[in-house]
């Protein structure tokens, strides 16, 4: 049986929920960008900017997934120190782990804007 993409997702985001970014299906080689850290690369670096915030979660809400081919565009919200942060974000999966990440949000409640 194969796991679809939007599976992967939610693997990822319950590894945020459970506080344990060894269990998110990042690929080696990531590409990341979002409005605090910036354009970014490397499983490692997007592990180590999200153990940051891990202390701050309180808990993940997934809204829906939209899936067309290798991207899955998600709608989610956090919810922890800084209060709601509804997020919008569009991932590239190849082979069963993310290759790619783009999120959308408001980074004011999280830098004190």
């Amino acid at each position: 049986m194969n796991t679809s993409n939007s599976e992967i997702i939610e693997k990822y985001l319950d590894a945020l929920r459970k506080k344990d970014l060894d269990a998110a299906p990042f690929d080696v080689h990531i590409r990341f960008d979002n409005p605090v850290t910036g354009k970014g690369s490397g499983a490692d670096d997007l592990r180590a900017f999200l153990s940051g915030f891990l202390p701050a979660i309180d808990e993940i809400r997934i809204h829906r997934h939209v899936c067309e081919g290798e991207y899955v565009v998600t709608h989610w919200e956090v919810e922890g120190v800084f209060g709601i942060i509804p997020i919008l974000e569009l991932f590239r999966v190849r082979d069963g782990l993310i290759v790619e990440s783009t999120a959308f949000f408001d980074p004011r409640p999280i830098l004190g804007s």
